[in-house]
């Protein structure tokens, strides 16, 4: 039996929710509210793929967003996973809400948690669209797309390990990431994340009702410039390598990446 669009929003809210449960139980355990991040990156990709594979066909177009937007989540989940849950310290994001929430942090993360269920569902709407166009063959809009996710996958993926070599060395302990693409934005990481949501744009062009696929570009965008994104992660920055980050702020483009400018200092 084919599921209808509610039937599947329905579907992958309620398992989002289970499983947001179960990692909140884990971080009662391990004191690490970070595993949520890991949940809401593995959320998408698992989403992806109930889409792809419960819509009314399943062709080529299904396939390729079941296999370039689990890419994209699975990575992800993997390096948040390995790189800032397992062996390291709570996210700073993390230790702020847990003193300010005081006794009452075990509900309100668990409510937290929840909330980060409700965002994997309305995030993965663009994959809906995908996933419900239906139109035969290929187009040079799914090219296009298709483009845009190898490419903005690799460009994350090479950010991510730039970031995590130079951490890696004890010298470069309070200092910034000049490194690679990171010469050249502050948040190239940020910026490719944002960019991959454009490839589901395109491919699902042929579906009456693609325009809802721009929920995922424009919302990632909110959210880097204005909520968790640049804000937060600069925040932290400026209190752990004080004047070092802000000569790299005045001479480093914040997210599309730019030749740095010639400063003063």
């Amino acid at each position: 039996m084919t599921l209808g669009v509610w039937d599947q929003l329905a579907i992958a809210g309620t398992g989002m929710a289970a499983i947001m449960f179960l990692l909140w139980l884990i971080h009662l355990r391990t004191g690490d509210a970070g595993i949520v991040d890991f949940g809401w990156a593995a959320g998408l990709g698992l989403t992806s793929i109930f889409y792809a594979f419960s819509s009314p066909e399943v062709g080529a177009r299904q396939a390729l967003l079941a296999l370039l937007a689990g890419l994209w989540s699975f990575r992800l989940a993997g390096y948040i996973l390995f790189n800032r849950v397992v062996g390291g310290e709570e996210d700073g994001r993390y230790q702020t809400l847990r003193k300010n929430w005081g006794t009452k942090a075990p509900v309100y993360f668990l409510l937290f948690f929840w909330f980060q269920a409700i965002l994997v569902v309305v995030f993965s709407i663009p994959y809906l669209a995908v996933a419900w166009n239906l139109v035969d063959d290929l187009t040079i809009f799914d090219l296009v797309g298709v483009l845009i996710l190898v490419g903005s996958i690799a460009g994350e993926t090479l950010a991510d390990r730039q970031l995590a070599r130079f951490r890696s060395r004890s010298e470069n302990r309070g200092r910034t990431c000049r490194d690679g693409l990171w010469r050249y934005s502050r948040h190239p990481n940020y910026f490719f994340e944002w960019l991959h949501w454009w490839g589901y744009v395109f491919l699902s062009f042929g579906n009456p009702w693609w325009w809802v696929s721009l929920l995922g570009p424009v919302l990632m965008l909110i959210f880097i410039f204005k909520i968790t994104g640049i804000p937060a992660t600069e925040t932290q920055a400026l209190a752990s390598r004080g004047e070092d980050y802000r000569r790299y702020q005045e001479s480093t483009s914040a997210f599309i990446p730019w030749f740095p400018r010639k400063t003063d200092s």
